[in-house]
């Protein structure tokens, strides 16, 4: 089998495991904003999140990347975090302040994407800073989710939440400025050629 056809294929198992995380979004949103089922859209949550590293580890061991992917991995988990982001706020789990920080950032990333598609380039690797982001906020929602609640668990969810949340925040705004200085740097160098 050629690199180029392996590259090209659709039917991996962790494009399936990306598939299921991408269903996964609607019922987390229809347990946390419908009936209020937060134990079931926390174990929702654990399962995206315990997916999004495994089709990672069985990719990269089986050699089982693929162009599609590369493209609904990093969707689904942005669709995660702009769900669950949306959910909270609706909810007044989390702060304004918090989900405009994530929305500004998108937007500031989303600006250096249509500069370098206007010079022929493709959206560049997702950088590791950018992984570590993610996972981090990843881990924060559910743990602010939990904080919400009365119980013995709701004041170390709430301190480890924040955390994450805050360093996620800020490991995802670096990993953005990081991504616009890559789309400095092409760009100058296609306006030299």
């Amino acid at each position: 089998m050629s690199e180029t056809s392996a590259e090209d294929r659709i039917w991996t198992v962790p494009n399936l495991l990306s598939f299921l995380r991408l269903l996964g979004v609607p019922v987390f949103l229809w347990l946390v904003l419908g009936p209020r089922e937060d134990g079931w859209a926390i174990g929702v949550l654990a399962v995206a999140g315990f997916t999004d590293w495994l089709d990672g580890k069985i990719a990269r061991a089986f050699n089982q990347t693929s162009r599609l992917g590369r493209l609904i991995d990093p969707a689904a988990d942005k669709l995660y975090v702009f769900s669950t982001i949306f959910a909270l706020l609706v909810r007044e789990i989390i702060p304004w302040w918090l989900v405009a920080a994530i929305l500004l950032r998108e937007a500031f990333v989303g600006c250096s994407i249509l500069v370098l598609r206007k010079y022929g380039y493709r959206a560049l690797q997702v950088h590791f800073l950018g992984k570590a982001a993610m996972f981090n906020l990843m881990y924060a929602f559910p743990l602010l989710f939990l904080a919400s609640h009365a119980g013995w668990y709701a004041d170390i969810a709430q301190i480890v939440g924040w955390a994450f949340a805050l360093w996620g925040t800020g490991l995802y705004w670096w990993a953005g400025v990081l991504y616009v200085v890559q789309v400095r740097q092409l760009v100058i160098a296609a306006k030299k050629e």
